[in-house]
């Protein structure tokens, strides 16, 4: 049974969709084909018809997800004018980032495993974590382009680091004590460089 043009292109976004979930909570060599493809509800031999290889989705789904981290991190520093940083902290550095790895950052849920890859996915994740310090670079404090830049880089390290061990320890109070202080310093010194 032939699919039609607007069934195939569903059927894709569904299969990328899932994919990304899956990825960001099991990493991409936690998980294969054959369970993707059933999370999304359709059959193993059907993958084919949408991608060469699961490294060709891997690559397609990072271009996704840094895509949309591009554009929320955008749309949260536009809300908030007078303290768009503030406004991205508390966004990133929450609970939320913490419990739902499958819905939040790529970067913090891959790093570790694209750090031990190459290749497209690597280049890929490159340009994006490049892009998320440009943004960064806008809206933090410094008298020059190189100093707010600089800046950018230390502050996506410690929002990144600070999700990150938030995730690997199991208490609570300690979870939150990584994202809330480290919240709460950028903030701080921000506000101090002003």
């Amino acid at each position: 049974m032939r699919v039609s043009r607007e069934k195939f292109a569903e059927n894709r976004e569904k299969i990328l969709q899932v994919a990304g979930v899956l990825f960001r909570e099991k990493g991409f060599d936690g998980i294969g084909v054959a369970d993707i493809m059933k999370a999304a509800g359709m059959t193993h031999g059907g993958f084919y018809g949408h991608f060469e290889s699961k490294e060709e989705l891997a690559l397609e789904v990072s271009r996704a997800l840094i895509e949309k981290v591009k554009i929320r991190w955008n749309e949260i520093v536009a809300s908030a004018p007078e303290r768009p940083l503030d406004a991205l902290l508390n966004h990133y550095l929450s609970r939320c980032s913490v419990d739902d790895p499958g819905g939040s950052c790529v970067f913090a849920s891959l790093a570790q495993e694209v750090s031990r890859s190459r290749g497209a996915v690597r280049e890929t994740f490159n340009d994006g974590l490049s892009m998320l310090v440009d943004i960064l670079s806008e809206i933090v404090p410094g008298k020059t382009r190189e100093e707010r830049r600089e800046k950018g880089f230390a502050t996506l390290s410690a929002m990144m680091g600070a999700v990150i061990l938030a995730r690997a320890v199991e208490s609570r109070e300690l979870s939150d004590s990584f994202l809330y202080t480290t919240r709460d310093a950028l903030s701080l010194a921000s506000r101090a460089d002003a």
